[in-house]
């Protein structure tokens, strides 16, 4: 049975919102912290697991709920696409990575952080990278981020793609690949959100072999 423990808590960002970030805390001392950040639909059940499976890993897992400054609590189906396009369309970049340094910082105390994003939080793990101070990032198909790639990061980062995404096609990993040429990019026989299980698209294989590799990472520059 796990004995990891799982709290919701609250945070403040700089310019004084408060938001809240569920949090799964490893069993024995940690290893290191991962900030996990979120798709389109909110901190739903999936990415409660996904950190939930990095604290079983070892290490202290937060996600904030970046939608807080919107509409708090939001917790959307995959089927509602349009909704979660018009919460992440209604947050500027400048306000979410508020909202992700003072999830680092809340997350520093466990060790060295790395960040581990999905989807919109792909792109925006790739944005905190450039910005923000980190030990490594995680890219999960990170829809967007050819629009952000005049920022250089200042972590290693690696970058999880599916080659049947039809939302990031081929042409945009390329793109991304010349304009960050160290990073370590993955590409799977998988479609957009194949990590994901509550997905129609879920590549168990994919996601194993994703998940396989993202921890040697961050067992290499986080602990």
């Amino acid at each position: 049975m796990s004995s990891i423990q799982t709290e919701t808590i609250g945070l403040k960002a700089a310019d004084g919102h408060r938001f809240d970030t569920y949090r799964a805390t490893p069993a024995g001392q940690a290893r290191g912290a991962v900030v996990v950040v979120q798709e389109i639909f909110g901190v739903n059940a999936h990415i409660q697991a996904v950190a939930r499976q990095f604290a079983e890993a070892g290490f202290l897992a937060l996600a904030p709920a970046l939608y807080d400054r919107i509409q708090r609590r939001a917790d959307l189906p995959y089927s509602d696409v349009p909704a979660g396009r018009a919460l992440r369309d209604a947050l500027k970049v400048e306000q979410t990575l508020l909202d992700l340094k003072a999830t680092i910082d809340a997350a520093a105390t466990a060790g060295r952080v790395g960040m581990v994003g999905y989807c919109w939080g792909g792109t925006m793990a790739y944005v905190a990278a450039c910005q923000l101070q980190l030990a490594a990032g995680i890219c999960y198909y990170g829809g967007g981020m050819t629009k952000h790639l005049d920022r250089t990061p200042k972590c290693p980062v690696m970058f999880h793609f599916g080659e049947r995404d039809t939302i990031i096609p081929a042409s945009d990993v390329e793109q991304i690949r010349r304009a960050y040429p160290l990073g370590k990019y993955h590409v799977y026989p998988a479609d957009h959100g194949f990590n994901c299980t509550e997905r129609p698209s879920f590549d168990p294989p994919s996601a194993a072999l994703a998940l396989e590799r993202t921890l040697e990472f961050l067992h290499r520059h986080v602990g």
